[in-house]
């Protein structure tokens, strides 16, 4: 392999070319101003309205969804984030210390970690520890390239001692499709870094659960979870001789990075028609932000991951700091929807655990 591992070729940021896209009102902008139908069917709260969810509420807070920053050692077509190299955004130790405060308070069960390449924060180490010394289940979101970095070397025998649950992007198991989303080189890269998890147990011991996750290379809707799973396995044990234990199949969200790829390529209003067309009633009672509550870098307070990349805030009257934090009002609380949230009840539904139905 000819590829400089720790060298991947990326691209600037959105934020870094001052792009429009780089403001997250302007993203919202976008989205509200296409035509795409009567009001009844084309806004996301009358739809769901309309099968029985008149407001959308929170159930719970199950999972505390810790984003670390934008620092990334990539810079993927697809980022919801707009995370890359020349990002800065970093959760620092206070705020860090305080997302433990609350999960000591709490019976909060999950913490997931993700970013950026969220192991690039000076707070994540203490986060893993932390979190599993309180009896948490922890998860990583991983970009698998950043296990090559040399300062990251020692990460996968770190998360295997524990027991995290590692959760990896790849957007597919041949080489061209993998590296035209997420930049050359990336797949070697990546192969590599699932061989290193696969050597401390991952994918092949009961108590170090891998997962892969896999989105679109275009403007379409993901297949089957259950069937690609299912070839995902063959393929990738066949060809490259690692294992895993399950596959997630999320949408693309139309924000962000790929919304930008979107509009250049003059697929943004054919992509947004998909997802209202394809809108699933039975996805809305498991949408993951009824039972998830998103922390950013700095500690604002957000029904869920891509909300917290529009600068979509909590509800009025709502705690909205993890210095504020009340789980009485924030487990109850009206979910704030946009046009954007269509991506997640579409076909077969979406969410960081993949598919709802």
């Amino acid at each position: 392999m000819s590829t400089d591992k720790t060298q991947l070729k990326v691209l600037p940021t959105l934020n870094r070319r001052r792009a429009p896209l780089a403001d997250p009102v302007r993203q919202r902008a976008i989205l509200n101003e296409l035509d795409l139908g009567p009001w009844e069917t084309s806004d996301f709260d009358s739809r769901v309205a309309g099968v029985g969810f008149d407001p959308l509420l929170a159930t719970g807070v199950d999972v505390l969804q810790l984003n670390l920053g934008r620092v990334c050692n990539q810079t993927c077509a697809h980022c919801h984030v707009d995370a890359g190299p020349d990002r800065t955004e970093d959760m620092k130790l206070p705020v860090a210390r305080r997302c433990m405060e609350v999960l000591a308070a709490t019976e909060i069960p999950t913490v997931d970690i993700t970013g950026g390449a969220p192991e690039m924060s000076e707070s994540f180490r203490y986060l893993v520890e932390e979190s599993t010394r309180l009896g948490r289940h922890v998860i990583d979101r991983c970009n698998l390239t950043i296990l090559l970095a040399p300062r990251y070397r020692d990460l996968p025998v770190f998360l295997a001692e524990h027991h995290v649950e590692v959760v990896c992007s790849l957007p597919h198991y041949r080489q061209w499709n993998t590296d035209r989303q997420r930049g050359t080189g990336v797949f070697e890269s990546s192969i590599e870094a699932l061989r290193l998890l696969n050597d401390v147990g991952y994918g092949r011991d009961e108590d170090k659960r891998l997962v892969l996750v896999t989105n679109p290379v275009g403007a379409f809707l993901p297949s089957g979870q259950a069937s690609l799973e299912e070839e995902w396995k063959r393929e990738m044990k066949r060809l490259w001789d690692v294992d895993f234990d399950a596959l997630f199949t999320i949408t693309n969200m139309p924000i962000s990075r790929y919304l930008e790829w979107l509009t250049d390529s003059g697929n943004l209003e054919g992509y947004m028609r998909t997802l209202l067309d394809a809108f699933n009633p039975g996805t809305v009672s498991g949408l993951m932000c009824r039972t998830m509550l998103s922390v950013s870098w700095d500690g604002q307070l957000f029904d869920c991951d891509f909300n917290q990349m529009l600068d979509l805030g909590l509800a009025p009257g709502v705690p909205g700091h993890i210095d504020d934090f009340d789980l009485e009002a924030l487990a109850g609380r009206r979910i704030v929807t946009a046009r954007h949230c269509f991506g997640c009840t579409a076909g077969a539904g979406s969410s960081c655990g993949g598919s709802l139905e």
